[in-house]
């Protein structure tokens, strides 16, 4: 569902890597912006959630990074990298 959104954005859609780790989706815009994506269906567990945040840790660049989940709780920012239900981020465009 994500990876259709993103494409339905205009993007093109890639798979990442950082290091050992996997980026589910690095998005870039016709302009070369890039943004990168995980998805989760909960990350209510702490091991879950750095599992889940680690490989975006990972990225030095500043571009934004989103982890979407299920989890319908209010946005939260985890050192920058922005969680989101993603109900709420598929009605935001």
């Amino acid at each position: 569902m994500v990876f259709l959104e993103l494409l339905r954005r205009g993007y093109q859609v890639y798979i990442g890597k950082a290091g050992s780790a996997e980026v589910d989706f690095v998005a870039q815009d016709c302009d070369g912006n890039t943004e990168y994506y995980q998805a989760a269906l909960t990350v209510r567990e702490k091991a879950t959630l750095a599992r889940e945040l680690a490989p975006l840790d990972s990225i030095p660049d500043h571009n934004p990074k989103y982890l979407l989940v299920m989890d319908n709780d209010p946005p939260v920012s985890h050192n920058g990298i922005r969680q989101k239900y993603v109900l709420d981020w598929l009605i935001e465009k």
